[in-house]
């Protein structure tokens, strides 16, 4: 029989209670519990999310980077890069949101939770792969998703949509070859669509 879900409230509490002073700021939106770390806390607190009594956060269920550069169209104060996990206690039937944001925007870094959760492992080479986040103890720090020779990280808000290069297999030369994209950079002009008109249907006419 599964666990009744605690009431964001009360679970608020108890991860502050389990965590102290490394909870730099707690939110509670939709229902939903966050807290933010320091980045110097952050393995150890992620230690702790998982054997707290109250707490129990058996399984890592996604960890992503986030690029703060530009954020809702407003200007951000403080550092670029964000990595947000999100945490799920079977036994205890509740679920956590952690942020912690990278101190160094020329290099971001931060601690590797491989080592608490296997899960972690890929997750976190995506967001090196995607937004450069380096994972200090991962014992496999690679690209995951782009090719081997990619150059820069595809995900940050300064990184071209087209890219820096494009790839092709040449035929002569039996292997594939890196070339400077020769597309030119073009907007998209999102299509308006029409209350009036939209789907076929005239404004009134009935469903």
């Amino acid at each position: 029989m599964s666990a009744v879900a605690i009431r964001p409230e009360k679970l608020q509490d108890t991860v502050c209670a389990a965590l102290g002073a490394r909870v730099r700021q707690s939110t509670r939106v939709l229902g939903e519990v966050s807290v933010l770390l320091a980045a110097a806390d952050y393995l150890d607190a992620m230690r702790v999310l998982r054997d707290a009594e109250a707490c129990r956060f058996e399984q890592l269920i996604d960890l992503c980077g986030v690029d703060y550069s530009t954020y809702a169209d407003a200007v951000h104060e403080g550092p670029r890069y964000c990595v947000v996990v999100h945490l799920l206690s079977v036994s205890l039937n509740q679920r956590l949101r952690v942020k912690v944001f990278c101190p160094d925007d020329d290099l971001p870094l931060l601690a590797s939770v491989s080592g608490l959760w296997n899960s972690a492992n890929w997750y976190e080479r995506e967001a090196f792969d995607l937004f450069g986040i380096v994972f200090d103890g991962h014992d496999d720090l690679r690209r995951i998703l782009t090719d081997y020779g990619f150059v820069g990280h595809p995900m940050r808000k300064d990184f071209p949509l087209s890219g820096h290069v494009e790839m092709r297999y040449d035929a002569e030369l039996r292997r594939v070859v890196y070339e400077p994209v020769s597309i030119e950079p073009r907007e998209n002009t999102p299509r308006i669509v029409r209350e009036e008109s939209y789907a076929g249907l005239r404004r009134g006419a009935p469903l």
